[in-house]
Formats: C-alpha cells, structure tokens, sequence
C-alpha cells in the first residue's frame, strides 16, 4: 500500500498518524471498540464531552476538531517533558515533539511521561504490540508548534 507524500507540518502529523490508525477511515471500528479515523477510545471521548458514538463516526469535522483538542491536551500534560526531552537520544530514538505527542495519542500522555521520565527504561506497548518508540521514531520532525497546550480545550 502506497502512502501519499505528506508535508512535515501539522496537517502531514495528522494524516500520517491517521493513515497509521485506521487508513484516513472515518467510520472505521477496530475489534477494541476504538473509532473514526484516529481511533479514539470511548473514555478519551467522554473527557470531551462526546457521548454519541453513532454520531461521532458520522461526523468528520467532529473527528478532526477532536484530534486538534486531544494534541492540545496532551500538549499541555506533556509540556515540562516535551521541553526536558527534545533532542535527546533514548534508545537509539531521536526525541522530537511531534513524537513525543503520537506516542501520547498512542498510549496516552501517562505512558509517555513514564518512558521520557526513565529514560526509556519503561516500556509500553498497546493491545497489537505498538510501541511507544515506534510512534516516537514513526512520526518525529513534524512541525506541531501551531498546536497549542492548553489545559481544557474544547471541541
């Protein structure tokens, strides 16, 4: 399968990491029950006040609006680690933000902290074996700076 060229900048990020999770699908559920084109799970949705899965799967502009507000938020979880980290070498991984914020997505900001925080000491990997150094190394040197961290974002 044939990836399309993609610029390094935010919207690159975005379609590379969707192209990753469900092949750019909007209405797409894997066999754990995660959706849309980023596979987002039921709990990450509640935390944005999504309830209405049906309508979510139907709805792109609400995927994509989503995907900007949880970069956002790990952004801003992230933020001291991102700050500490980008640059460094952990396992042979050059630690970049637009890494650093796909293996948020992946495993979630937690996860991520605790592999920066040990020096890659602490591993994760999800339900089909994903690493988080997969996704940093993956999707490293996209431009994200336009994505602000911010503490409530809302979509």
């Amino acid at each position: 399968m044939n990836v399309p060229f993609l610029s390094n900048d935010f919207v690159g990020f975005k379609e590379a990491l969707a192209f990753k999770e469900s092949q750019g699908r909007y209405r797409v559920i894997n066999e754990l029950g995660y959706l849309g084109k980023y596979q987002f799970g039921k709990e990450t949705l509640k935390r944005f006040r999504i309830y209405n899965t049906d309508y979510f799967l139907k709805t792109p502009e609400l995927q994509e609006r989503t995907f900007v507000a949880y970069c956002k938020l790990n952004k801003w979880i992230l933020r001291k680690d991102i700050k500490r980290s980008i640059g460094k070498t952990i396992n042979g991984i050059k630690i970049t933000e637009s890494g650093i914020l796909a293996a948020a997505h992946l495993s979630g900001a937690g996860n991520v902290k605790k592999f920066l925080r040990s020096n890659g000491a602490i591993q994760f990997n999800d339900a089909f074996g994903t690493s988080i150094e997969s996704y940093l190394k993956k999707f490293a040197d996209y431009d994200v700076s336009n994505i602000e961290a911010t503490k409530k974002p809302v979509v």
